[in-house]
């Protein structure tokens, strides 16, 4: 094992950082195979460096049977042939760095792929084995264990699929979310050991930070308990082991100046502040507010208890309109329900994209106006809807395992546009990508939004750009109608979001920075937008 590097000169960047995701398969195609790889990554970094982001936070890159896309994973260490190879990585980590943009990796500890090692094992060696101890194996119940050992239900949002697979030799293995994602017995040292050294393989390699994916599912309770009989604590979630685990994961990530952001879905926020304690998760994604509708009172609440819940822990917050599960923010924007909630997801709701768009420019505004660091879905700085996939082309598992009802996460994960005028849009050169582009897909691409002041991409950019000069003190409100968000930060940076029906005046003495839409005549703010103003 190499030795720790030492800390980043600027060991708090991640408190108020602009963090692209990118969602591999579906950013750039560099060898023209219809997959987004490396190699696309790679060419396009100029243009991530020009947006002007902190850090990229990548979805899983390993080798994987891509069974969930790309959450099954089969090995930690190594690159999945289809994006590149291991040393493509290392590349990509120190060619981002040298542009001044860190890396985030993506760890999946609750489960591994039907393909990993070590389940492949536990299947061959059988019942009563010591392999089958590091997941969860059951005899099941009935007189011929016949039946699922408890009645825990899938994670996939409306699924109606069992969360047991029985096997030819009579025991059950639990997976929480797919039959291919086995869940790891989290009471195992194997299974902590394994994980500590997977974090520090890739610290070694230079990543700055690490996403934790469903973070708050790892431990279980020993007994496995039915739902059904409202065991406290809860039997799979959010359990009070987890902390052990994730004090022990921050003492080798400070050995390398590395950082935590867990993916935390929790109703209780004094529940959902312990994970941010100082010696344990740095950052969790605060829900809340990606899922809270366009409406005024909603959304102060939303930033208020947010802020609330990250105070007594001195944690940052974070802000996020979209990622690679949730439908696109100028999609749902532009609906009559404007919030979102997987169990609501349908096909053909109707939208509005001229709306949805002005309220996604307005969204980008506040957002990226909040205190703490924002988390920027790739498209979404080019205004992306969510596209329609036909049926016999969606690859989502969320959409099978509803029984058909769920359209997925597809929809949202369609490969960028990069060039209009070259085919695919300039994703790749050569063969049609992984999932269809819609026919008006190179109106976003990348090389019509640069040249336009007026484009979504020059909003985000400018954005970005601006964004220091809200520093990195509190949010004060400020007096506003109803249906206007206005607040003050640091040196004077002012920022109002209009969202009632009639035009909304600007502070007095005030200089306009920044709008997310023109004026009225008047010189005041209309419906669905947004100024960042100077006092």
């Amino acid at each position: 094992m190499g030795q720790p590097r030492p800390a980043r000169k600027d060991p708090d960047w991640w408190r108020s950082a602009v963090i692209y995701q990118v969602y591999v398969r579906s950013f750039a195609d560099g060898d023209g195979d219809g997959t987004g790889d490396l190699a696309g990554v790679r060419s396009r970094l100029p243009y991530l460096a020009e947006l002007g982001v902190d850090a990229l936070w990548f979805t899983p890159w390993y080798l994987s049977p891509l069974k969930d896309g790309g959450y099954d994973v089969a090995d930690y260490r190594t690159i999945d042939p289809a994006f590149g190879t291991l040393a493509e990585a290392e590349k990509l980590i120190a060619e981002a760095d040298a542009l001044g943009i860190r890396t985030i990796t993506d760890i999946v500890p609750n489960h591994v792929s039907d393909q990993h090692p070590w389940f492949r094992a536990a299947l061959a060696a059988g019942p009563g084995s010591p392999e089958r101890e590091l997941f969860h194996f059951r005899r099941g119940r009935g007189p011929h264990g016949e039946l699922p050992p408890n009645d825990w239900p899938s994670q996939f949002a409306g699924s109606t699929e069992p969360v047991w697979t029985r096997l030819p030799d009579g025991d059950w293995y639990l997976h929480l979310f797919t039959p291919e994602q086995p869940d790891l017995n989290w009471a195992h040292p194997a299974v902590r050991q394994e994980h500590e050294d997977v974090l520090r393989f890739w610290f070694e390699r230079g990543v700055a930070g690490v996403r934790i994916d469903s973070a708050a599912l790892l431990a279980k309770d020993p007994d496995l308990p039915d739902l059904a009989a409202r065991p406290e604590p809860h039997p799979f979630l959010d359990r009070d082991e987890l902390h052990d685990i994730y004090r022990s994961w921050r003492r080798v990530a400070d050995a390398y100046g590395g950082v935590f952001v867990g993916e935390v879905w929790l109703p209780d926020p004094e529940r959902f502040a312990r994970y941010l304690r100082p010696d344990e998760l740095h950052t969790a994604f605060n829900f809340s507010f990606l899922t809270c509708p366009w409406d005024a009172g909603r959304l102060r609440a939303s930033i208020d208890t947010t802020l609330a819940e990250h105070a007594p822990v001195g944690a940052p917050a974070t802000w996020v309109l979209c990622n690679h599960d949730v439908t696109r923010t100028v999609t749902r924007y532009g609906r009559e329900d404007t919030a979102f909630d997987f169990a609501t997801k349908a096909f053909g709701t109707p939208t509005d994209l001229a709306l949805g768009t002005r309220r996604a420019r307005a969204a980008a505004l506040l957002s990226l106006a909040l205190p703490g660091a924002v988390y920027l879905y790739q498209g979404e700085e080019l205004g992306l809807p969510e596209a329609d996939i036909a049926l016999d082309r969606i690859q989502d598992p969320m959409h099978f395992r509803s029984g058909g009802t769920d359209p997925g996460r597809d929809g949202c994960r369609v490969p960028l546009p990069w060039t209009a005028g070259l085919p695919h849009a300039g994703f790749g050169a050569r063969e049609e990508p992984w999932l269809p582009q819609p026919a008006g897909w190179p109106s976003y691409a990348v090389d019509r939004q640069r040249s336009d002041p007026d484009s979504m991409l020059s909003l985000y950019r400018t954005a970005i750009a601006l964004r220091p000069r809200f520093g990195d003190g509190p949010l004060t409100w400020l007096p506003a109608p109803d249906g206007v968000l206005a607040f003050s930060r640091a040196d004077g940076a002012l920022c109002v979001v209009n969202l009632a029906a009639t035009p909304a005046d600007l502070p007095a003495r005030s200089r306009l920075l920044l709008s997310s839409g023109p004026l009225d005549h008047a010189g005041r703010l209309p419906q669905d937008t947004a100024a960042w103003l100077h006092a």
